[in-house]
């Protein structure tokens, strides 16, 4: 500093003042700004959530798809099996009553020829 500029001593009160102040200006607290970026980050990450969770939800629809798919195949093979048995047991059913007929037709012609045989 000039003493040339600063000649009284009530400038140089007002001058160290005044850098009082500048140096309290400095630990006062600023005003928060939250920088857009920030704010375009907290958007990311709600669509990134937001697909997240149509990909989860996606994945357990396919999930249960796939278990209702593989509870219809196995009720359906019960349904095919449970048919084979029955057909089996028809055919069973059938071919003992075609030897059934076979004997009585026998049965019956060995009477007839015992008849005949008689007479």
């Amino acid at each position: 500093m000039k003493q040339a500029d600063r000649t009284n001593y009530s400038e140089r009160l007002k001058t160290a003042a005044e850098a009082r102040k500048a140096l309290l200006a400095n630990f006062q607290p600023k005003p928060t700004v939250v920088a857009p970026e920030v704010r375009d980050r907290a958007a990311l990450k709600a669509v990134e959530l937001a697909k997240v969770r149509e990909e989860r939800a996606e994945a357990k629809r396919l999930r249960r798809e796939g278990i209702a798919a593989a509870e219809a195949a196995a009720r359906e093979a019960e349904e095919q099996s449970a048919a084979a048995v029955l057909d089996a047991n028809r055919g069973e059913r059938k071919e003992r009553k075609a030897l059934t007929k076979a004997e009585a037709k026998a049965k019956r012609d060995a009477r007839y020829a015992a008849r005949k045989a008689r007479a």
